[in-house]
């Protein structure tokens, strides 16, 4: 049956959403079912319109745009971590060395760095050296030491020890040898200095064997020698029981005593120290600029005697001498917990990086493998910003967490290293507080490439794979 033209516009009104403002024609059923929005006041006008009107609401609807709450981020990101939950610790474990590492050295070095002042104001700041600078004011004076520097020295306030010490200039292919001369196959090549007993005193050593030769001994001009450890233990000699004499060129020496350690003048256990008289006696006088001095001194009074040591030792002369007192402590403290932490900030620094390319490295693997998951949310409403929220949150949250394990495991190690070397825990609160950040922080920075490549996926081609 054929329509005619006026029953064929309503249908397509009502098609097409479309209403020319003319009367209803025909039979047709009302749906006085309001919208959600329809007030008392407007429901019964709009009524009469029927489905034409329902029809043009329709048309007019506002498509809201897809969002992510940040609440679906984060239940994303923990369902993207637990889908794999073993690839997610060997990500995180990057993280874990990388921040565990950067507090383990920075509160090592905190630690370290106390233990160091503590022995720099103990021996630094009560040291002071004397050099011979004659030869720089007046090429033809002598020797700047009088040969009482000892004695003179010793008598101002504050001093606890001091003595003059040089290196023995010996004759080309003087070797030192142990006796009997068939043991030592020639002899050593050894330093041999010569040094007053206060020299021996003011290092601080201590002796695995004998004794340190003293005033007397010096004075009479004795040939005795006292050597380090090391030295002994070249020339074959273990035990002073056998009463051991070492030869220098053909001067014998009887061994007096072998010294273990030493706090001041490490270069004492690798020579053979004499007194300073015998040298002399030996040997002659040192050249101008080849003596030192060593003085230490009490807690606080090591800058006065460098002051008053020139006068003491030269009156007639004291520009001969050159006194230095000990470096400022702040900054010689300053200076090495300096050194300290950029070397150790560069080792973290590393880790750190090393950690970041794990994590970029397993998040694309991810993305690649995760196409089709990535096309069908883009199929499904998805925009490529939802995507790149999405993959950040995953690879910042497995760095949170590893910069959280890693915090805990450095402070730990801080802890056991200082209970095992008696030491105080040092750790700054800032930095244990900053590391889980820096945690987060290297995991959203290595996420920002794999995060983009998913965004820029096209749904068809992912669904197609």
């Amino acid at each position: 049956m054929r329509r005619t033209r006026k029953e064929e516009r309503p249908l397509l009104d009502d098609l097409l959403g479309q209403d020319d403002g003319r009367p209803d024609e025909g039979p047709r059923e009302e749906d006085d079912t309001p919208e959600e929005d329809d007030t008392p006041e407007d429901v019964g006008p709009r009524k009469k319109a029927g489905p034409r009107w329902k029809a043009g609401r329709r048309r007019h609807r506002i498509v809201e745009p897809s969002r992510l709450t940040t609440r679906d981020v984060l239940a994303e990101a923990v369902a993207g971590m637990l889908q794999r939950p073993g690839r997610s610790v060997l990500t995180a474990l990057g993280t874990v060395l990388g921040v565990g590492t950067f507090v383990a050295i920075l509160g090592l070095t905190a630690t370290t760095s106390s233990q160091i002042d503590a022995r720099f104001n103990l021996l630094t700041a009560t040291e002071v050296s004397v050099e011979d600078v004659a030869q720089d004011q007046n090429e033809f004076a002598g020797p700047a030491f009088p040969a009482d520097a000892d004695a003179r020295i010793g008598r101002l306030g504050g001093v606890e020890a001091a003595g003059v010490y040089w290196t023995v200039r010996l004759d080309p292919g003087t070797a030192v040898r142990s006796a009997p001369v068939g043991d030592s196959q020639g002899g050593e090549q050894i330093d041999v200095v010569a040094a007053s007993p206060g020299v021996l005193r003011a290092a601080s050593p201590t002796l695995s064997q004998g004794r340190l030769y003293d005033e007397f001994t010096s004075r009479t001009g004795q040939p005795v020698a006292v050597l380090g450890k090391s030295v002994a233990a070249r020339l074959g000699i273990t035990t002073l029981e056998t009463r051991p004499a070492v030869f220098i060129g053909d001067e014998p020496f009887t061994v007096a005593g072998i010294i273990d350690d030493v706090k001041r003048r490490a270069d004492v256990l690798m020579s053979v120290t004499v007194p300073r008289t015998t040298a002399e006696k030996l040997w002659g006088t040192p050249d101008p600029g080849e003596a030192k001095m060593l003085i230490t001194t009490a807690t606080g009074a090591a800058t006065q005697i460098a002051h008053e040591a020139p006068v003491a030792l030269r009156p007639d002369h004291p520009e001969y001498l050159k006194a230095i007192p000990p470096p400022d402590p702040k900054t010689l403290r300053a200076g090495v917990t300096g050194d300290l932490d950029q070397l150790f900030l560069l080792l973290a620094a590393i880790c750190l990086v090393i950690g970041a390319v794990g994590i970029a490295n397993t998040t694309l693997v991810a993305v690649l493998e995760r196409t089709g998951e990535i096309g069908l949310r883009r199929a499904l409403g998805a925009r490529g910003r939802h995507i790149t929220v999405q993959f950040l949150t995953e690879s910042g949250a497995l760095g949170a967490v590893g910069g959280l394990v890693g915090t805990a495991l450095g402070v730990s190690t801080v802890i056991v290293v200082a209970l095992v070397r008696d030491w105080t825990p040092v750790m700054h609160t800032g930095m244990v507080a900053a590391a889980p950040v820096v945690g987060l922080v290297t995991g959203v920075v290595a996420g920002l490439y794999p995060a983009w490549r998913a965004s820029r996926i096209e749904p068809a081609e992912a669904l197609r794979r």
